[in-house]
């Protein structure tokens, strides 16, 4: 059972240096409560994602992380340009992201693939010209057992 927690991260459009800090400190809540290394992990990297997209796509947003019982909550809401085609942006490897965030390593086109493959439940829900809004639930996986804790949290 994880302890309950809930907070909320400001991201900033651009600020690169200062995004992947709620995922830094989700992945070390989880760390100090013996969660599964496995589960921590996929926190971690959905949420990263989620911090990712808002920095190169929104003017601002927040990562909001709510653990409570075995799940973690991790909601993403910005203030940017949505999303013209979901379907589109879902698919692996598409971009939209500027020449700066690709010379800087982003904006790959993998961050969706990646929040759907490491959270349990995902949905992403957007209005151009306001924001975007993606909501993704984790929780505990078979062979992701407590046996296995995270000691390594960073």
């Amino acid at each position: 059972m994880l302890r309950s927690f809930s907070h909320s991260y400001p991201v900033l459009g651009g600020a690169y240096y200062l995004a992947g800090r709620a995922a830094s400190d989700a992945k070390r809540r989880l760390g100090e409560q013996e969660a599964p290394a496995e589960f921590a992990r996929r926190v971690a990297i959905a949420t990263y994602e989620a911090e990712m997209n808002i920095c190169i796509h929104a003017i601002s947003g927040e990562v909001v992380i709510v653990m409570e019982g075995e799940r973690v909550d991790v909601v993403a809401n910005d203030r940017g340009p949505g999303i013209m085609d979901i379907g589109l942006a879902l698919t692996p490897g598409y971009s939209t992201a500027s020449e700066k965030a690709r010379t800087m390593g982003f904006g790959a086109g993998l961050g969706f693939a990646n929040m759907q493959r490491c959270a349990d439940l995902f949905q992403v829900s957007t209005q151009v010209g306001v924001g975007t809004r993606v909501e993704m639930t984790f929780l505990p996986r078979p062979g992701e057992s407590p046996e296995e804790p995270n000691h390594a949290a960073s």
